[in-house]
């Protein structure tokens, strides 16, 4: 049965990608729609045509290759100055290229729909028409994180004891389920702490949150006094803290200096607010964004990990195999079926957050590398204004396909690296 819940969990999660690299092409097609460009195709994966139906002037359909997909907007690229369309006189190691994507952009622009190019709008409608995918992306991320905080719930540390550490042992020390001879007594096992007690206060100071307690915990010395709930009476109990290194609140996987009770907090799932949802992604934006930076520097352990045999990183990159499968072994868990779906759409969200920052990376051929000339174009035809100067016209964009070219091999060696390790090496749960 386990096997079946993880094929379940990889076909369904497989889906769900290829949904929101559908949904990010949807805000492409809806705006450029919107401004009057023409659209000759709309497809979910690349290579063969798998299946396609025409519908008006747009072809959509499936190709077999499900690992992205692409809508094909006309007049991509300008024309070179003083031409139409076709070679150009200008010479180069690159001109070549350049010269035959500006022939393929103009492949379809017949004498109709010479109104109807992407290069033809201004420099703001293309900015929108390139930003409203990876936008389509984010608003999926937070329409899931919605589902998943305000509908399911979230584990939340609360203010009620769920254990009290009977003793002081090192930090080398294994944990056993009784204290060796001599250790000391924790300052919550001294003070008469015990599993139930809900805190009310700290040194006369209310908390609404364990987060809170825990870190003014750390910040106390000395004897404190901590108000505790047993029964509906309350009591005071008055713990001497000690101070020892202990894991930091605030970057993982760094020790810091702080006080120590020995307490660990009952963990409920609650219902959060609409505040939760905003915080929870303006913290994983940023959590997601740093590893985007850090990716070149995961190079060496993917290679390792791939050729050498060695072991992987929990926090390594995983592409879509390797989601697809982490999302198999959610389902495939023993958790009870709320926390399932909570992590299988928490999941999917942190993938659609991805394709956000990653195609706003202002390098072609991701969409940033279009909306960046467009915000070149806008400042350079402004200050042509500023100066009496003529409008300077559209911003080459077909110099840069060298650019795309390179950045479109790396990308593949990057995914084909990443592909592998999933297979052979894959990241897994727990």
């Amino acid at each position: 049965m386990t096997i079946l819940w993880t094929i379940v969990g990889i076909v369904v999660f497989f889906l769900g990608i290829l949904l929101s690299v559908a949904w990010h092409e949807l805000g492409h097609f809806a705006t450029a729609k919107w401004f009057g460009i023409k659209v000759p195709e709309f497809f979910v994966g690349f290579g063969k045509t798998v299946w396609s139906r025409r519908v008006g002037e747009t072809e959509f359909g499936v190709k077999a290759v499900p690992l992205g997909g692409y809508i094909r907007m006309i007049g991509m690229l300008p024309p070179a100055k003083g031409e139409l369309y076709g070679r150009s006189r200008r010479t180069g190691p690159f001109q070549g290229l350049i010269d035959d994507a500006r022939q393929a952009s103009a492949a379809d622009v017949g004498p109709e729909d010479a109104d109807r190019q992407f290069y033809t709008r201004r420099p703001w409608k293309r900015i929108i028409v390139m930003a409203a995918g990876p936008i389509m992306n984010l608003i999926l991320a937070v329409i899931l994180f919605a589902i998943v905080l305000m509908g399911f719930g979230q584990l939340t540390s609360t203010l009620t004891v769920s254990s009290v550490s009977q003793c002081v042992l090192p930090a080398n020390a294994t944990r056993t389920d009784t204290c060796p001879a001599g250790a000391p007594l924790t300052p919550a096992a001294a003070a008469g702490f015990q599993p139930g007690d809900r805190i009310v206060s700290l040194n006369g100071q209310a908390y609404e949150s364990w987060p809170e307690v825990q870190r003014a915990i750390r910040q106390s010395t000395g004897t404190v006094a901590v108000v505790v709930d047993r029964g509906g009476q309350q009591l005071t109990l008055q713990p001497t803290l000690i101070t020892t290194e202990l894991p930091s609140l605030d970057d993982q996987g760094e020790t810091e200096q702080g006080s120590f009770l020995g307490l660990s907090p009952l963990q409920e799932v609650q219902r959060q607010g609409i505040d939760a949802v905003g915080t929870t992604m303006v913290d994983i934006v940023g959590q997601v964004g740093q590893k985007l930076v850090e990716m070149p520097q995961r190079v060496p352990n993917l290679f390792g990990a791939v050729f050498l045999g060695e072991e992987r990183d929990q926090d390594s990159p995983v592409g879509i195999v390797g989601a697809s499968r982490i999302g198999g072994e959610i389902l495939a868990s023993d958790a009870p079926p709320g926390q399932e779906i909570s992590a299988f759409l928490t999941l999917l969200a942190l993938v659609n957050i991805s394709l956000f920052l990653f195609n706003l990376l202002p390098i072609p051929p991701l969409d940033g590398g279009q909306i960046f000339p467009a915000i070149w174009e806008a400042v350079r035809r402004r200050f042509a204004a500023l100066r009496g100067r003529p409008d300077p016209g559209p911003v080459d964009a077909a110099r840069l396909m060298p650019v795309a070219m390179t950045v479109a091999l790396i990308f593949i060696g990057w995914s084909a690296l990443v592909f592998v390790a999933d297979v052979i090496n894959p990241v897994r749960l727990g």
